[in-house]
């Protein structure tokens, strides 16, 4: 039990010392209609992208083109639902520039569920753009989005854009 009593504590001093790294991570989620995609061989109009940031900022809801709101130290989480789930959908890699993030695929315990996770090194002045890759059903070579999502600059807590 003296374990447990300290997690809180220590949480609370890690909050201290980073409150963006400490607090829930921006989930960024793509539905994937992959009976679409595969039919037409192309995302194109098959990828729906989301984050659990609109309220900071983030834009392009429903498209290809999300733009996430972050900054320093947050961390980051991709998943995908597919639109039909009896078909394979996986992210196989996330194409950005690894000044900013670098990705690594991770998997749910005890599943073969994976997804991505990566924490923000630096302030972002400029978008930057990075492309999801997609495994879908039994096709082993991977789809890229042809839009291009972004992180882009959500600045310093409290801040408000003008």
């Amino acid at each position: 039990m003296p374990p447990k009593a300290q997690q809180p504590q220590n949480r609370a001093q890690q909050q201290q010392k980073n409150p963006v790294a400490a607090g829930r991570p921006v989930t960024i989620t793509a539905v994937v209609d992959p009976v679409a995609a595969l039919a037409a061989w192309d995302l194109t109009g098959s990828v729906y992208m989301y984050d659990t940031n609109r309220t900071e900022g983030s834009t392009g809801f429903g498209t290809e083109e999300l733009r996430t709101k972050v900054r320093q130290g947050e961390r980051l989480l991709w998943n995908v639902i597919p639109l039909e789930c009896e078909t394979f959908v996986a992210i196989y890699g996330i194409d950005i520039d690894e000044r900013f993030c670098e990705p690594r695929m991770q998997t749910y315990p005890g599943t073969d569920i994976t997804f991505w996770t990566a924490t923000v090194k630096q302030d972002i002045t400029e978008p930057v753009r990075y492309r999801l890759q997609f495994l879908l059903g039994t096709v082993t070579k991977p789809f890229a989005t042809e839009a291009y999502q972004a992180l882009v600059d959500r600045g310093a807590p409290g801040a408000k854009e003008q």
